[in-house]
């Protein structure tokens, strides 16, 4: 999800869960935890977790089926099982469906894979950052200018990290070093920003929150200069997808707990489902059915019905479309005069 502003209040009597910011706080110490990892590696391990992890936490199908793609497929399945989110967003949603089968469709005939992989890279770091420098707005209360300078310092850096990681193999020395330059400014920049933007932040925990912010960037530039590529893309990931998790489960659970709203919330009550397992039952179990057999059974299937074989169909295809669609729907639903807000409470 991707947060707007979001403040402190209280639950309406009928709603019973809340999204806790000490909780989403803490999130943040997979950071110190990384580091812990990073400096044992190198004084008691001989590098061994440098050499032997991927460049992505991706690479894993573990992580995916835990961390990547559930989330994903939660933020589909709330806006797709409830028709009045249907209904209101039915227009934008069938525009930007069309907009992706152009642009990745038509445009994969001359636009360069490099420039593609860009923009979604640009994209998934905006989308990332934007939902924590958010849902921290609301606890630093710092005015526009200091959130928006914060936000883009971050959002620049994490796309310089972002490219200097996934596209390394395909840069020369000299641009490799060029990245590390320019992010590495942007971070000593955001840095110096922080600290100048920290006056005016009300509250001790609101600082908490703003360096926790500040630490997700350079940290992630840190674990990049020192080759832990997985470590570097692991931190901002985790605490991206668990703290957009949690806010589909609170809305979920506060939606329909007094009274079903739709099929699948009806058949869980049937079951006896309880109603918190609702949401990760079905979007972990989707994530590692598609993860671990989709492409494979695409494949199958095609070369059956037409002699050809299409790869990577699901994980490419399907699941980069609803990533995509994930990246543009969060911007908008999630507003404060959004209908999922309604279910949607924040304490201390």
């Amino acid at each position: 999800m991707s947060a707007q502003t979001l403040a402190i209040q209280e639950l309406p009597k009928e709603n019973s869960w809340s999204v806790s910011f000490r909780c989403l706080l803490g999130l943040y110490y997979i950071i110190p935890f990384c580091l812990c990892l990073q400096l044992f590696d190198g004084w008691f391990w001989q590098g061994f977790l440098k050499e032997h992890l991927p460049s992505s936490p991706t690479h894993f199908l573990l992580f995916q089926i835990l961390f990547g793609t559930p989330h994903i497929i939660a933020s589909a399945i709330v806006l797709m099982s409830n028709a009045d989110y249907r209904q209101r967003y039915r227009r934008p949603i069938l525009l930007m469906t069309a907009a992706i089968a152009l642009v990745f469709g038509v445009g994969s005939l001359f636009i360069p894979y490099r420039v593609f992989y860009v923009v979604v890279a640009a994209w998934t770091v905006f989308h990332v950052l934007k939902q924590q420098h958010g849902v921290a707005r609301g606890i630093c209360r710092l005015p526009t200018w200091a959130y928006q300078l914060l936000l883009w310092l971050s959002v620049v850096a994490g796309i310089f990290i972002y490219i200097g990681i996934f596209l390394k193999n395909s840069l020369d020395v000299q641009q490799v070093e060029w990245l590390k330059h320019i992010a590495g400014s942007l971070c000593v920049g955001l840095v110096c920003s922080a600290l100048l933007c920290q006056r005016y932040v009300p509250s001790t925990f609101g600082k908490w929150f703003l360096w926790a912010n500040v630490l997700l960037v350079v940290s992630s530039f840190y674990f990049y200069n020192q080759q832990y590529y997985f470590l570097a893309i692991l931190v901002p990931r985790l605490v991206h997808d668990v703290t957009a998790y949690m806010f589909y489960v609170t809305h979920d659970v506060n939606k329909h707990q007094r009274q079903p709203q739709n099929a699948i919330y009806r058949c869980a009550a049937y079951c006896r489902l309880p109603i918190v397992a609702v949401l990760p039952v079905l979007s972990f179990s989707l994530a590692f059915v598609l993860q671990a057999y989709g492409d494979n059974a695409v494949s199958l299937i095609t070369r059956y019905l037409f002699d050809v074989e299409i790869h990577k169909a699901v994980t490419l295809g399907l699941l980069g479309y609803l990533a995509l669609m994930h990246y543009y729907t969060e911007a908008f639903t999630w507003k404060q005069d959004s209908p999922y807000r309604q279910f949607i409470a924040f304490s201390k």
